[in-house]
């Protein structure tokens, strides 16, 4: 029991102290986006942090929101049902239309549709720390999660302009973005995403992969900012025809 409270405290101030860090992504975007009525999509919603972020501190006009599981999502649901100007989604999101299996971790911020890479050195550290603190294993559960085409869901929404997509899902970045048509990438303003260095994940791409289909579509990095206590950084491109 006392193992179990310990691991909750050290969740609790991961994300306090990446809370400050977010803080300063907001600073970014309150001086780039002068108070205009902003449309957001957020993939990686988990617990609504990101949602409460931008709609404390920027004019939101609207925001589509995707959490694949379910458990999260149903308590998102409840907590935001008053707002009208956020809209939820039970979805992932990815390349193609298909479902597959989301891997539900212990800390569930870092749940991922990827497989684990079990020799990489963070894995076997994050192992050993969660053996210590809890008897239960990184992975809980494996749930069958409908994934979405972000390009599909734009044309269906009737959506113009996105002002900032944001994208948090341990590894999966890349299949979203060159699941995008050439037409919407210029319908977004900023791409805000975490993309993780520590191995712990296959992936299956690179960062300059990512890099590369971004510029290709007419982005520049204009934001670098590393998490707190791991191989983690969150980028901030921006369309620059």
């Amino acid at each position: 029991m006392f193992n179990n409270l310990f691991l909750k405290i050290l969740i609790i101030f991961i994300s306090i102290v990446d809370y400050f860090n977010k803080k300063k992504i907001i600073f970014y975007f309150k001086d780039k986006t002068n108070n205009d009525a902003l449309n957001i999509i957020d993939i990686g919603a988990h617990k609504g942090e990101t949602i409460d972020l931008f709609i404390n501190n920027l004019n939101v006009k609207r925001i589509y929101s995707f959490e694949p599981n379910i458990s999260l999502f149903t308590k998102l649901k409840s907590k935001k049902k008053l707002d009208n100007r956020v809209h939820l989604f039970n979805y992932g999101v990815g390349l193609i239309e298909k479902e597959d299996y989301l891997n539900i971790m212990e800390e569930t911020s870092s749940s991922t549709f990827h497989n684990l890479n079990y020799q990489s050195d963070y894995y076997k550290r994050k192992k050993k720390i969660v053996s210590f603190l809890s008897k239960k294993d990184l992975i809980q559960k494996k749930q069958k999660i409908k994934i979405v085409n972000l390009s599909s869901f734009i044309i269906k929404k009737k959506i113009m302009t996105i002002d900032i997509l944001k994208i948090d899902t341990e590894g999966y970045e890349y299949n979203i973005l060159k699941g995008l048509k050439k037409n919407d990438f210029k319908k977004i303003k900023f791409v805000y995403f975490e993309h993780h260095y520590d191995m712990m994940i296959n992936k299956g791409y690179k960062f300059s992969e990512i890099n590369d289909l971004l510029v290709k579509n007419c982005f520049k990095k204009k934001y670098k900012l590393k998490m707190n206590f791991r191989k983690v950084f969150e980028y901030i491109y921006e369309n620059s025809p």
